[in-house]
């Protein structure tokens, strides 16, 4: 019978420590940040001990800030913004997406989100997680135009962020906003 997971009280907010189910609000939850590339995560998994088969998380993006470098994969992915605005290239077009749309990601897509508009942007990710995932960077132009694409294409991610400055450090985000009352 599945038990429920640990979490543990850091400076930054709770994180989840094991496996098991769990219910997490996400103004209590720690969110990591890089100052220098931007955007932050609430990584709703454990480093150590990720979800099987299925990966997801929410991302605040800032005005300009990439998610990730422009990339396709051979899993099914799902984009859906929470509040904000954000630009999403994808297969070397721009598409402004707003609160509440929705971007379905079939394997394969070449994809990266930038946050857009006056303020923070929040994005519900999820994802298959396959076995053995295979990743793919091709150089594009129009990605390049927000600091989102690679000067070489290549398959290897180590060698994709090798120049992706910063590292994620724990942050206390003032997002997401207080909730209303239910």
């Amino acid at each position: 019978m599945p038990q429920e997971a640990s979490l543990v009280e850091t400076p930054y907010g709770r994180y989840v420590t094991s496996e098991g189910w769990f219910v997490v609000n996400l103004g209590d939850t720690l969110a990591v940040r890089n100052e220098e590339k931007g955007g932050a995560v609430y990584p709703l998994e454990a480093r150590e001990i990720p979800f099987g088969g299925l990966g997801v998380h929410v991302r605040v993006l800032w005005p300009g800030d990439p998610n990730a470098l422009y990339h396709s994969e051979d899993a099914q992915e799902g984009f859906l913004v929470l509040s904000g605005e954000c630009t999403l290239v994808v297969e070397d077009e721009e598409r402004p997406l707003r609160q509440w749309d929705y971007f379905h990601c079939p394997p394969g897509t070449c994809h990266v989100l930038v946050g857009a508009g006056d303020g923070p942007c929040a994005i519900l990710m999820v994802g298959a997680r396959p076995e053995v995932e295979t990743l793919r960077y091709p150089v594009s132009e129009v990605a390049a135009k927000h600091g989102a694409s690679v000067v070489e294409e290549t398959a290897d991610p180590d060698e994709a962020y090798a120049d992706w400055p910063g590292e994620y450090e724990p942050v206390r985000l003032t997002w997401p906003p207080e909730p209303t009352s239910r």
